[in-house]
């Protein structure tokens, strides 16, 4: 028995100890190797630099670094635990180790990939991947995994998608949605696999079969509704309500189909709706865009005899210094993309779009545009300054018609009136349509009136331009004595055809271009658009050109007037500087000067001071022709010391006749 047990230790346990100390070496051995090899790179960085390091020990993949600035960034990342051996939950190859014969069990069809595996194995409900998937670390490598295999299962199976086989799909599609692994999806080589993510899901539950009862399969990063409808409902609406940011605090998007669009419905049809609440953080990750998403994406898999469906978003940030634009992600080009919603109604909570599903837009949201800057200050002084400015115009125009007579005597005097009077009556007019304008925007609910709005506003700043730049050239031609070549009636008609026939033009073939595609207004407000037409150009690039011009005009008045003052007495030179800094301050609102600021707001568009000083000048432009136009002239000035002297004149002279008459009362006959 003695040399029985001793047998035993020998034969057992001393080789256990032995392989159980080998197996300490060895990991302390791989703990050295892993310390060494897939940290960052090793040896100098320089920038552009690239290396390749491998992944952790149990991991398979390897890891891509490049240096930026000396110092060494991951790039991609590929490594996995799952592969087609540990991803089911029993094993392919499975010991049975106290039978008598070893037998394993080896898949005989040797399938060519998960896929393949996982629809022999449990296609009723595919459930046999959900333990090990759910158990996986979130890492690059495993999230492209999954993508793939939830890409490969949407295209296989065509046919008999129940709510049980739904379940499963979401289960594993919920796994990598989770908010813990956003940061891990920047680091896969795919960088269109969120892409491939969201129209995965999106076609797997387009051929979802709804029975009787509707369907809610819920889980904490993926709900997914469906119901059957007719034409004969009433208006039907989703409501998904689900966490975000890791918080407790929840935000709900509402999908709503009006009764009329439901009565094109012909037979009974399905409606299934898709929330994700961190999809649209997951697509920024992945293909690095510069956009924030700022509620839910809701998928909405319609019958095609639907077309329009409203949204309601409730906002993640409720920032109010942030527009907020609706889209619809484009499944072909992998982007957000405005044509797809209008944006109906909004405010610091929430946002409701009106949008067109279709083959390529299936999922919507809401953007917060992150350049877009606007503050209470700036709305303040926009609204006070062209109130003043407004007051001050017609103060402006009403000098203008008093002293009329007295101030255009000559034809140089009477061609810088009529500028001047034009510039004032076509910036009165543009600031009138912009508060107009101002008011139709935020719920764009009255197309053509903003239509109108827009088209008002861009005609009568325009104008404002044009007669600015005939300003500008009556100058030239004054400094270059062309005055007297051409009559009087030629250059009436020169200016007015500059002031009003450019701009009508411009503004005409804008409109008439853009609006019959819908791409005239911003969706967010009655003004031109930018994103989808650059019909905004049509404004900034003659407004700008013009400012130009009207510059070099007032470079070659400095010029001029400085040289008048080379040579003379130090006297002479302190009022021809004195000359100088009038001439530029009378010019500058009148030739729009103050407007080349906007260059700046859009070099530097997150500084608030100079969005400050940009509205402070132009919303006050009115105030400052009145002043520097009108005011300052001293011949304007004179003119209404005569009207009021004279008016003064008239009075003293009633109250004579009246006061005579008072005297000496007519007597009657006796």
């Amino acid at each position: 028995m003695t040399h029985t047990l001793v047998l035993y230790y020998l034969v057992f346990l001393l080789p256990t100890e032995s392989c159980r100390t080998l197996y300490q070496a060895t990991s302390k051995s791989k703990e050295k190797v892993h310390a060494r090899l897939h940290g960052v790179c090793e040896g100098v960085c320089t920038d552009n630099s690239q290396c390749t390091q491998p992944c952790p020990p149990d991991t398979q993949g390897n890891m891509g670094f490049s240096c930026r600035k000396k110092t060494w960034h991951k790039l991609t990342d590929t490594c996995r635990t799952l592969n087609a051996l540990n991803i089911f939950e029993e094993d392919l190859y499975s010991v049975q180790p106290f039978a008598d014969n070893v037998k394993i069990n080896v898949y005989h069809g040797k399938p060519d990939t998960i896929t393949d595996i996982l629809l022999q194995k449990c296609p009723t409900d595919l459930s046999c991947v959900l333990k090990n998937i759910q158990q996986s670390p979130r890492i690059p490598g495993n999230i492209a995994i999954i993508v793939q295999l939830l890409h490969n299962i949407s295209t296989a199976i065509w046919t008999g998608v129940d709510e049980t086989k739904m379940q499963s799909y979401s289960t594993i599609a919920n796994h990598i949605l989770n908010s813990k692994s956003i940061s891990n999806w920047t680091f896969i080589p795919d960088r269109n696999s969120s892409s491939v993510l969201l129209h995965s899901v999106n076609s797997f539950a387009r051929r979802l079969c709804i029975d009787k009862h509707p369907v809610d399969i819920s889980d904490a990063f993926i709900h997914t509704m469906g119901i059957t409808i007719s034409g004969d409902n009433t208006e039907k609406n989703f409501t998904f309500s689900m966490r975000v940011n890791d918080t407790s605090n929840e935000v709900t998007g509402r999908v709503l189909i009006s009764r009329d669009e439901l009565r094109k419905v012909t037979s009974p049809s399905q409606v299934i709706s898709i929330a994700f609440p961190t999809i649209g953080a997951i697509l920024e990750a992945s293909l690095l865009e510069n956009v924030t998403v700022n509620g839910l994406v809701l998928s909405v898999i319609l019958p095609k005899e639907l077309k329009r469906i409203s949204l309601i978003f409730d906002k993640i940030s409720k920032s109010e210094e942030r527009r907020t634009q609706c889209v619809g992600w484009h499944s072909v080009e992998s982007r957000w993309d405005q044509q797809a919603c209008k944006m109906i109604q909004e405010n610091s909570q929430q946002a409701v779009c009106k949008c067109r599903p279709s083959k390529l837009f299936t999922s919507f949201s809401i953007l917060m545009s992150p350049h877009i800057l606007e503050s209470l200050i700036l709305t303040y002084i926009t609204y006070v300054g062209l109130g003043i400015s407004i007051c001050s115009l017609i103060l402006c125009l009403s000098i203008e018609v008093l002293v009329w007579s007295q101030v255009t005597k000559t034809e140089i005097t009477y061609l810088r009136h009529v500028c001047i009077v034009n510039i004032a009556a076509t910036l009165l007019m543009a600031d009138v349509w912009f508060i107009v304008a101002s008011f139709l925007s935020g719920p764009v609910t009255h197309h053509k009136g903003c239509v109108a709005a827009t088209f008002f506003v861009h005609f009568f700043y325009l104008s404002v331009f044009f007669w600015m730049l005939a300003k500008s050239l009556l100058i030239l031609y004054g400094i270059m004595i062309v005055f007297h070549t051409l009559p009087k009636s030629v250059l009436v008609t020169s200016l007015f055809s500059l002031g009003y026939g450019c701009p009508l033009v411009i503004a005409g073939i804008t409109v008439a271009a853009t609006e019959p595609g819908k791409g005239y207004l911003r969706p967010e407000a009655c003004w031109l658009n930018w994103d989808m037409t650059r019909a905004l150009l049509a404004f900034v690039v003659p407004a700008l050109a013009i400012v130009v011009v009207n510059l070099i005009t007032v470079t070659l008045v400095i010029v001029k007037t400085q040289r008048a003052a080379i040579g003379n007495s130090m006297f002479q030179e302190v009022r021809a500087i004195v000359r100088i800094s009038k001439n530029i301050a009378i010019l500058t609102p009148l030739l729009g000067l103050t407007w080349g600021f906007g260059v700046a707001t859009v070099i530097s568009d997150r500084t608030l001071a100079f969005h400050i000083i940009f509205s402070l000048l132009n919303a006050f432009q009115g105030f400052f022709i009145l002043v520097f136009g009108t005011i300052l002239d001293p011949k304007i000035r004179e003119a209404l010391k005569g009207r009021v002297a004279s008016a003064k004149w008239s009075s003293r002279i009633s109250e004579n006749v009246s006061s005579e008459f008072s005297c000496h009362p007519t007597k009657g006959p006796s």
